[in-house]
């Protein structure tokens, strides 16, 4: 899907050099025979796994991406492999494993819903990834912890624990979460929505206790409830839990690995057993990362969308030992060159029955869905960090100067008023792609679902000064928002918003000679990762993704009036204490406050794109 920084002519002999996997006819290069994307070759990995005592295999934020990226611009082939894909290398995994005689377990750390289609493009009267969950319960984890968007809708959660976690048999964990239901006797009842903790043995017999748990989370519906995780390790039940030395401890949990409450948790364990071996396994920043607390640990977080597969291995010593463990640590693009690679199988000897069962099953509920229904078909790529703000290929400078004026002026009663529209750059999610322009990719592009508002009448001089204040513009305006911005960022981190994190994770990764490695026309795009733990992480060599900031807030062209015409200040209602807040400091004349805002449309934003394509890509 993503667009190439590169153009094409420049890295065609590169693709065309890329053989297949091992196994493969020598002269064979490896395209994707099972679907019709990708079209593009891709780089298989160039070292084996290291294999320990104890294998983890592990996923996070998958956010309901069981189809595979499908778009044909790089680096989304390299995350084209669908959940049949994924589990038919699980079981090869577990074949080698077996003939190993070492242990491999299966890992999620939380967010199934809001991302894809697959999740959220139900039916009126459905449940968010009810259907698209039957699918990931198919699969063998061994353990499965709760995250974030598990619980911004009750009926989400609810089906979680009715439908979803009893499929797990005591493995999905939510140590710090509960749901607040009617037990047998018509009682209300505030319970865990999966398991506080689960304490089983491996194939090899080794003892585990494992725990789930989610971070300091502020944004969770009502009757759902979640324990701030520095009150967690005080229970009595988590003392109980931990009281025991397993062979290993579990701590899989929707929290990242580094800048978080994890040495909470690790601490509050190791006071208990100072040399158990620890194994982390996180989420929620959307990042991949790694990061040692000590030399008997190692905490690992594996991307986000379905475009990691994080591996971890240990090498376990005597019961007892102080010394450090050997740990090792890879990230996996999700395709099937890599699983090929790893599993030593050819393209016609992959494919499980039910990987291919689970391939149908996505695909047919796709059909279901009519995620394929067109708005449109795209002119080219538009990115949200890969092309500067404001230009042709960015996505912000289509929605905010062309998708919004031409999608809310439809029908509307206002729409030959003039007026500035505004909105927060996190309203577009995922990149947009040239071509087909689906159901499918309107969800994954602009998913959430806020209402338009305004306020009339506001003269244009005054509303062209609210978009530069919301961005902090001017020293003497950003040192006052300063104490308000870095308070806002930290309420949102709470209530579930890491696209800053992630986005300077990717602003870092290009300043790390982007340029350069671009410019060397010796590895497609894709990930590279610098984290805390030894040597390389990544499993395949690419160049890195392109970055340009963008600023919080984007806005529409302002209307070509006088500054004394009165004009509609119109705007998401995500952000509409931020924006009265700022209006009231850029005018003193009047003090604005809710009931001076008006709905502007009855067209909501995550249906934006689809509006503007059928008006203007047909």
């Amino acid at each position: 899907m993503f667009k190439l920084a590169l153009s094409l002519l420049s890295i065609l002999p590169f693709i065309l050099s890329v053989r297949g996997c091992p196994g493969e006819d020598h002269d064979h290069t490896h395209t994707e025979h099972k679907r019709a994307f990708p079209q593009a070759a891709l780089t298989p990995p160039t070292r084996a796994l290291e294999w320990g005592d104890v294998n983890i295999i592990h996923t996070t934020d998958s956010h309901g991406w069981l189809l595979g990226h499908q778009k044909s611009s790089f680096p989304e082939p390299n995350y084209s492999g669908d959940l049949g894909d994924f589990a038919s290398f699980v079981s090869h995994m577990k074949e080698i494993a077996l003939r190993k005689d070492v242990d491999l377990l299966l890992v999620d750390s939380g967010d199934l819903h809001d991302g894809t289609g697959l999740s959220d493009g139900f039916p009126a009267g459905g449940v968010d990834a009810h259907e698209s969950n039957k699918f990931l319960a198919q699969l063998p984890y061994d353990v499965m912890a709760i995250g974030n968007h598990e619980l911004y809708i009750y009926a989400n959660t609810l089906d979680m624990y009715k439908n979803f976690a009893p499929k797990l048999k005591g493995r999905y964990l939510s140590s710090n979460v509960n749901i607040t239901v009617l037990d047998e006797h018509g009682n209300v009842v505030s319970v865990p929505v999966g398991n506080r903790f689960a304490k089983f043995k491996t194939r090899k017999g080794k003892k585990v206790t494992a725990l789930g748990v989610l971070y300091n989370f502020t944004g969770n519906d009502k009757n759902t409830t979640v324990q701030k995780v520095a009150d967690m390790v005080k229970e009595k039940w988590f003392l109980d839990a931990i009281q025991e030395e397993p062979d290993f401890f579990l701590l899989a949990g929707h929290m990242p690995v580094q800048r978080d409450n994890w040495p909470l948790v690790f601490n509050a364990v190791r006071a208990v057993h100072p040399q158990t071996p620890i194994l982390i396994l996180g989420g929620h920043t959307h990042i991949r990362d790694c990061v040692q607390l000590d030399g008997r640990s190692m905490a690992l977080e594996s991307g986000r969308y379905m475009e990691t597969i994080g591996w971890m291995s240990m090498k376990l010593d005597r019961k007892g030992s102080a010394k450090n463990l050997t740990f090792s640590r890879r990230y996996l693009d999700p395709n099937r060159v890599t699983y090929e690679f790893h599993t030593k199988q050819r393209n016609f000897t992959f494919d499980t029955l039910q990987g291919n069962s689970i391939s149908r099953g996505l695909k047919a509920l796709a059909k279901s869905f009519d995620l394929d229904f067109l708005f449109g078909t795209a002119p080219r790529d538009f990115t949200i960090s890969r092309d500067p703000f404001p230009s042709n290929g960015s996505l912000l400078t289509l929605f905010a100067s062309e998708a919004m004026p031409v999608a809310l002026s439809i029908n509307n009663t206002r729409a030959n008023i003039p007026n500035i529209m505004i909105t927060n750059s996190g309203s577009q999610r995922f990149d947009l792609y040239g071509g087909p322009f689906t159901k499918n990719d309107q969800l994954t592009a602009s998913p959430f679902a806020d209402a338009f508002l305004f306020i009339p009448n506001i003269t244009a001089g005054i509303a062209n000064k609210v978009l530069p204040a919301l961005n902090g513009a001017g020293s003497n305006q950003r040192r006052a928002l300063m104490s308000e911005l870095e308070k806002r960022e930290s309420e949102l981190y709470g209530r579930g918003y890491v696209d800053k994190i992630y986005m300077r994770w990717l602003e870092e990764m290009d300043r790390r000679g982007g340029v350069e490695r671009r410019a060397a026309q010796n590895a497609t795009l894709g990930y590279v990762t610098q984290d805390s733990c030894p040597g390389i992480g990544d499993d395949v060599v690419h160049a890195p993704l392109p970055f340009f900031s963008s600023p919080d807030f984007i806005g529409s062209t302002p209307p070509n009036v006088s500054d004394d015409t009165p004009i509609d200040l119109v705007f998401v209602d995500f952000i509409e204490k931020q924006l009265l807040q700022i209006l009231n400091t850029v005018q003193t004349t009047k003090n604005y406050t809710i009931t001076d805002v008006q709905t502007y449309s009855p067209v909501l934003s995550n249906a934006v794109l689809g509006v503007y394509a059928q008006q203007a890509w047909n």
